[in-house]
């Protein structure tokens, strides 16, 4: 669905709380990931969703569909309620095991698959590490909160040829990394 159904979901979403309720539905995944693909640790990520969901509904009525899509809105406020929490906590803070093995997993996934995943994820986070801030918010706005070159450009302010140019230099970058790794 285009953004236009979203802009306009947005403006009833003030009153309708199916419309706030289908918006959360079709968002929050992609909010998520990209919170999480920032902070490296879902307890963080929950907490900076919910954040950003709850500002999102205390601020839904100041949303205006002329200035910005509501997903470039939505990915700002994310934004910004990461930079929030990264301003209160220590970078060094350790894994926890629930990072590495979720006793909820299905059965069928079992620990040593749990494992060698969280071996791979950690691999990618540790080469998302070596890019600069810039090339890392454009990886996960994309891949993360699938977003496309347009919005990741009205989120970052940046040109879409340049978002485009950035991406493409990014993922050859990671794709050194990663055969380094």
């Amino acid at each position: 669905m285009a953004d236009n159904y979203y802009d306009t979901l947005a403006q009833r979403a003030t009153t309708d709380e199916e419309a706030f309720e289908e918006l959360y539905e079709h968002f929050f995944p992609r909010v998520y990931n990209f919170i999480y693909a920032r902070l490296k640790n879902s307890a963080d990520a929950d907490d900076v969703t919910s954040t950003t969901f709850m500002k999102m509904n205390e601020n839904l009525e100041s949303y205006n569909p002329e200035r910005a899509a509501f997903s470039t809105w939505l990915f700002r406020i994310a934004n910004n309620a990461i930079i929030d929490h990264t301003r209160h906590i220590d970078r060094n803070k350790e894994t926890e095991w629930e990072e590495f093995f979720d006793p909820a997993a299905p059965e069928h996934e079992e620990p040593e698959r749990q494992m060698i995943n969280s071996e791979v994820s950690r691999g990618l986070l540790a080469a998302l590490d070596k890019l600069n801030e810039r090339e890392r918010r454009i990886i996960e706005l994309r891949y993360w909160g699938e977003q496309d070159t347009r919005t990741i450009a009205e989120i970052l302010s940046m040109t879409e040829s340049n978002v485009r140019v950035t991406l493409h230099r990014t993922l050859g970058k990671l794709k050194n990394i990663l055969g380094e790794l």
